[in-house]
């Protein structure tokens, strides 16, 4: 039909424009949230519950752009691949143990900073790194992989940094839950509807339909997070200014600690750029949900990790300019 035809271009030319001027939308969002929570504070909890269905449904979309074979193939990516698990699971931590005692001296503010630099981020990243002449693909590919790794070493690195006070504060079950619903579920998903796409049409019309979501389920991610966060800050501000700049220090850090282990292991510049991105970007949205898991005397480590994610989208708009000059094109 002519109408469906014109109503299906506009919503691509929306789509479009979206994924061309994302980096905007997102601050929009943010912006939006933050307006939100401050003016409407009694939507927070709203807010709150929405964010596991929407980042579950960002991630589903985020593992139907990674074609099941395409990770069997990232796996014999062998130099990238140990780039981003040294730079990551070895660099990271003792950047983060390197700065850990100048923390504030609340647990709580502790636990969330932990939760959230001891993770790499698996989403927007691939966004950034593209924007800046990154490997996107290859980090994308890599996706599923520095999730598990994350999940199964990030309560050793904790119990490295909190000690014998983790197990009275932490409880296994939340760790287990996020995992399920936010990892295994929505990566299951994405592959079978990558089954469904290459044998049946209607298979392949959804997959499509879903990969046109990414932007604004991300915005609406962010939105849920800052919105849900914001009311929290009132009794909280002076602990949190305080992590401005800790978070500004871990990413202007590993920006050449990425650079150095690109080097070491010789990779061309769009794999080096990628580990840049893949070091400095941490998953403040999936370790959201663990940090909300917590007993509410620890509710502060939430806007502890909603907080790094303001910090880190500001750096990133630096990130895209600054890091090709970093490493320009040979």
């Amino acid at each position: 039909m002519p109408g469906e035809s014109a109503v299906s271009e506009q919503a691509r030319g929306l789509v479009a424009g979206m994924e061309r001027h994302q980096v905007a939308v997102y601050v929009a969002a943010m912006a939006a949230g933050a307006l939100v929570g401050l003016v409407v504070p009694a939507i927070a909890p709203g807010l709150e519950r929405a964010i596991n269905p929407v980042l579950a449904a960002l991630l589903y979309v985020t593992f139907l752009q990674v074609p099941a074979a395409e990770i069997g193939r990232s796996l014999r990516a062998g130099r990238f691949l140990a780039a981003a698990l040294v730079v990551n699971f070895l660099v990271a931590p003792l950047v983060v143990a390197a700065m850990f005692t100048f923390l504030p001296a609340d647990q709580a503010v502790r636990m969330g900073v932990l939760l959230v630099l001891l993770t790499p981020c698996v989403d927007y990243v691939i966004v950034f790194s593209s924007m800046a002449g990154g490997s996107g693909q290859r980090l994308l590919a890599a996706t599923p992989l520095l999730l598990l790794a994350q999940m199964i070493l990030l309560p050793g690195y904790l119990y490295l940094f909190m000690g014998s006070e983790l197990a009275a504060i932490v409880e296994p079950g939340p760790f287990v839950e996020a995992f399920l619903v936010l990892i295994v579920i929505p990566l299951a998903l994405a592959w079978l509807t990558q089954a469904s796409a290459a044998r049946r049409t209607t298979g392949r019309k959804a997959a499509d339909a879903a990969s046109t979501a990414m932007v604004p389920l991300m915005a609406a991610t962010l939105l849920a997070v800052v919105g849900s966060q914001v009311p929290k800050l009132d009794d909280n501000l002076a602990d949190i200014t305080r992590l401005l700049p800790v978070y500004a220090l871990f990413l202007l850090v590993m920006a050449f600690a990425g650079l150095a282990v690109s080097r070491l292991l010789r990779l061309d510049v769009p794999d080096s750029r990628a580990i840049v991105f893949t070091g400095a970007t941490r998953n403040s949205l999936v370790v959201l949900p663990l940090a909300l898991a917590l007993p509410d005397h620890l509710a502060i480590a939430a806007v502890v990790v909603v907080t790094q994610t303001l910090v880190e989208v500001i750096g990133m708009v630096i990130y895209v300019r600054a890091i090709p000059r970093l490493l320009p094109a040979r």
